[in-house]
């Protein structure tokens, strides 16, 4: 079963962010950055229910750490790209190794990496720029 945490505040033109990490300091400091920069997020420390809660909860955006201990996020990724209904929606997966992160962009399948650690500037800028899109 996955836990999930939810923090909005309903506001209905807010964009909602999904974010996926078994780190919960990680989560913390990701939902803390973009709620204060107007976001609603939603946080789920385990990948077996994302495509559950993109189904229920429709994000504007996924931010996926690419190694969770139930599943691989380049496989919720491809996932997510290959199915009609959620291929459109934006995917930043987030990985902490270089080699992994010039590999996943090659493949094209998310919409951008998030290398860890990350400066704030740089989630903000790429939340951004994957919501303008």
């Amino acid at each position: 079963m996955a836990i999930v945490i939810q923090y909005v505040k309903c506001n209905v033109m807010t964009k909602k962010i999904l974010i996926v990490d078994d780190n919960e300091f990680m989560v913390e400091v990701m939902s803390h950055i973009l709620l204060n920069k107007g976001y609603d997020v939603i946080a789920l420390y385990e990948g077996n229910a994302v495509i559950d809660h993109i189904r229920t909860d429709h994000p504007d955006l996924v931010i996926l750490d690419m190694q969770l201990p139930d599943a691989d996020g380049r496989d919720i990724c491809k996932e997510i790209k290959l199915n009609r209904e959620t291929k459109n929606l934006p995917v930043i997966l987030c990985t902490g190794n270089e080699d992994f992160r010039l590999s996943i962009k090659r493949q094209e399948s998310p919409d951008d990496v998030l290398h860890k650690p990350f400066d704030v500037d740089s989630l903000v800028n790429m939340v951004a720029v994957q919501l303008a899109a």
